[in-house]
């Protein structure tokens, strides 16, 4: 949802300046009061002389936003947020074929956003969800993809630092292979999912090239 505001803040019995901000599933304050509450456990949501109030396990809570602002909060915080099969684009009139993962089992929340929208016919797909379990599995999805008529790919691989694959170690060799990046979508706690689309014709030569390692290069030869 991404706005964030400047204001004074009552919770409860206490009262300070603070920096609110409203995610995408919590409302967060930062400052001299902290406090961080699930949107979905939020009651009572309404605005009333220009501030923002709902009740979280009893407790009032009031944000001093001003009018304008206090009902832009409001209504994201009344629109449900879009589901990962919408995020992605999934649907029966829009089906994606799947591979991976080669490892464990499929993410549930990923699983669930598939049910409705999923084809094993390459022809019919208008796009490919790869759920990759580490780097060497790069070039093989982008040869798979190169069969394939649609020119969208869902690249899913793990969070973090420690991730096999890394985003930049994903970016560097789909951009190498003709992909443009253009959005982003977290998946689960642990997935995250990046769209790629081909912008030049599929090659599958160059996707059999091995996913970019870091190179040293070596002196050349003194002569004599």
């Amino acid at each position: 949802m991404g706005r964030e505001a400047l204001c004074t803040a009552r919770v409860g019995n206490d009262s300070a300046q603070v920096t609110a901000l409203l995610e995408s599933t919590t409302v967060v304050l930062r400052g001299e009061l902290k406090r961080k509450w699930a949107i979905a456990a939020l009651q009572n949501l309404r605005v009333d002389g220009g501030e923002l109030r709902f009740e979280h396990g009893g407790e009032p809570v009031a944000l001093s936003l001003g009018e304008k602002e206090a009902e832009r909060w409001l209504k994201k915080l009344q629109t449900p947020p879009p589901t990962l099969a919408a995020k992605l684009g999934v649907s029966a009139a829009n089906p994606a074929l799947l591979i991976g993962p080669t490892e464990g089992t499929l993410d549930p929340a990923l699983a669930e956003a598939l049910a409705g929208g999923i084809t094993t016919n390459m022809r019919e797909a208008r796009m490919l969800v790869a759920v990759l379990s580490n780097a060497a599995e790069l070039p093989r999805m982008a040869e798979f993809h190169a069969d394939m008529l649609c020119n969208t790919v869902w690249v899913v691989h793990g969070k973090g630092p420690d991730a096999d694959p890394s985003d930049t170690l994903v970016r560097i060799a789909m951009r190498g292979w003709g992909y443009v990046d253009n959005k982003t979508s977290a998946v689960s706690d642990k997935l995250t999912a990046t769209r790629y689309v081909r912008s030049a014709a599929p090659a599958k030569a160059g996707a059999r090239k091995a996913a970019p390692k870091k190179t040293t290069t070596k002196p050349a030869p003194r002569k004599r």
